[in-house]
């Protein structure tokens, strides 16, 4: 009867348990075994059992470490700035005022925007030399001879970072926001009413509080931004240094047809994306504790 009732319970969980793993498992296994394959569209006859060829490719090839190279540069970047200024804007928004609520949605809105949308907004009605708002701005403080510089072109890895930066910050901002409104105000008070300074409260007190919702952002944000495709695809197509793995593989497959190459990189993008996955659930359940 112990047993019925048990898979009573959970035999409603069964068609959405079967449907993730038709939908994410058994791709995932058919990338793992395709990233042990010499499999190359332009040369058909020349498919066979290649063993861990593609992972010692991956690792040795140039364009592949300069790819590492500029998701963690990217990753870090817009992770830490994303951080710190939802961390200022958190505490601002903390703080009792006229019209906080629309303050708070409009500061939420950039998060919302469709991420191609974001990066088409950035790429042509801000950075473009020619008409975007950037320069015309300069044009209206300095002058018609102010100088029109093409933001893109010159600064292209920072531009891609700026677009991120701009999306990502509200996401920061909802979840440190949260660990501020869960603080215990009563000895907020009582230290205030004993004299203890605004930085004194925020040190000793309100940062230690909120460790485990940065580390949750910061984890969180670092999913989604090693994986991040679309802001490099749209404002510089992988161009001017600026291709991170998930555009690496995406011209490794479409372009270069090298499909055990790109799934070998695949495979390591989604191990790396599990470990740090893996550390935000932890941080997680570490917060569920401290709740109860």
């Amino acid at each position: 009867m112990a047993r019925t009732g048990a898979w009573a319970r959970r035999a409603p969980l069964l068609p959405a348990l079967i449907f993730m793993i038709i939908a994410t498992q058994l791709p995932f296994v058919a990338t793992i075994v395709v990233s042990m394959m010499r499999w190359n569209a332009y040369y058909p006859d020349d498919v066979g059992f290649a063993g861990f060829d593609n992972f010692v490719t991956v690792f040795t090839d140039v364009n592949t470490r300069k790819a590492i190279w500029v998701t963690i540069l990217l990753t870090l970047i817009v992770v830490i700035i994303s951080l710190l200024l939802g961390l200022g804007i958190a505490l601002l928004l903390d703080r009792k005022f006229k019209g906080r609520g629309i303050v708070r949605t409009l500061m939420i809105t950039p998060f919302l925007i469709v991420p191609v949308a974001a990066a088409l907004l950035w790429k042509h009605a801000l950075f473009n030399p020619e008409y975007g708002l950037f320069n015309g701005f300069l044009k209206m403080v300095l002058g018609d001879d102010a100088p029109q510089p093409d933001w893109i072109t010159n600064n292209p890895l920072l531009a891609v970072a700026v677009s991120l930066i701009w999306q990502w910050t509200p996401f920061m901002m909802l979840i440190l926001l949260a660990g501020l409104q869960s603080r215990p105000m009563d000895v907020v008070e009582a230290a205030r009413i004993d004299g203890a300074s605004n930085w004194q409260i925020f040190k000793h007190m309100t940062l230690p509080h909120l460790r485990p919702y940065i580390e949750l952002s910061t984890l969180l944000g670092a999913i989604y931004i090693v994986q991040n495709f679309d802001a490099v695809f749209t404002i510089t197509s992988g161009g001017l240094g600026t291709a991170n793995l998930p555009y690496l593989i995406y011209q490794t497959f479409y372009q270069a047809h090298d499909y055990g190459q790109a799934s070998a990189a695949g495979v390591i993008v989604v191990l790396g994306t599990i470990i740090i996955a893996t550390a935000a659930l932890r941080t997680v359940l570490s917060l569920f504790k401290e709740e109860n």
